[in-house]
């Protein structure tokens, strides 16, 4: 039997301590729960989801929707769960919501390095437009920016 899997968009704090510990495993510099609870309690432009696979947190995106525009500012989906197809289930639903929204258009950087969720995000339709030097630290690295010009197509 296929695990289950299920996306959404949080709406109470119970999950924060989860993500910032699955934020620690995943990032160098990782968001504290304080920056996570802002998240919660800025819906009007902030939105946190989460993917669960049997009903145990395996990653989430946090991201904003500013006029028509789809900010993808952190996802991370757990190391032992990568590689199973949930950061694109997870993209999908955030992306589909947002257009729902009346986003039309999407944008994220990531690291030069991180070839998959490079090739993630190229397969959702996002291709590099811009380079911010030096822009992560620990280790130092550029950022690519990304956008999606297209949400209707995702």
């Amino acid at each position: 039997m296929s695990p289950a899997v299920a996306v959404a968009r949080l709406s109470a704090d119970d999950d924060l301590s989860e993500i910032a510990a699955l934020q620690a495993r995943s990032f160098t510099n990782p968001w504290s729960v304080d920056s996570l609870r802002w998240e919660l309690a800025n819906t009007d432009v902030a939105r946190l989801y989460v993917v669960r696979q049997d009903q145990q947190l395996a990653g989430y995106c946090a991201c904003w929707v500013i006029l028509d525009e789809l900010h993808i500012n952190s996802l991370a989906i757990d190391p032992g769960q990568r590689r199973q197809g949930l950061a694109s289930t997870l993209l999908r639903a955030v992306i589909r919501d947002a257009a729902a929204a009346g986003a039309t258009k999407a944008t994220l950087e990531v690291r030069r390095s991180n070839v998959a969720a490079l090739a993630l995000y190229e397969r959702l339709g996002f291709a590099v437009e811009a380079v911010r030097a030096d822009y992560y630290q620990q280790p130092r690295e550029d950022a690519l920016i990304l956008w999606c010009r297209t949400l209707a197509a995702v």
